[in-house]
């Protein structure tokens, strides 16, 4: 299967690729977020704060408010860390934490 996506990749430009990738990194963000809420064995109508269609509608969404996500994993009684680092280099000593609730 690798190699089939490499041969893929190998005939898109390196902007298709990129798109590409950003959009299965959302695809994979919702399904995460179910996956947390049915680890804690929360039903979507169980969750604090919201409704159940609004927690439907959260875990099909690609792209979110921090301020949502922050609100959604509260209500899980998780929380959020965002680090940033360089794309460029690897360097683990270059990462910052910018947001931890």
């Amino acid at each position: 299967m690798k190699d089939a996506i490499k041969i893929m990749e190998n005939k898109m430009s390196p902007e298709s690729v990129r798109r590409a990738q950003i959009k299965a990194e959302q695809d994979i963000m919702s399904i995460r977020l179910a996956q947390l809420r049915e680890e804690q064995n929360i039903k979507q109508s169980e969750m604090a704060n919201f409704t159940q269609s609004s927690v439907s509608k959260i875990e099909k969404r690609k792209d979110m408010k921090i301020s949502t996500l922050i609100d959604y994993l509260d209500s899980l009684g998780m929380g959020v860390e965002i680090i940033t680092y360089p794309k460029k280099t690897a360097s683990a000593k270059q990462k910052k934490i910018l947001l931890k609730v």
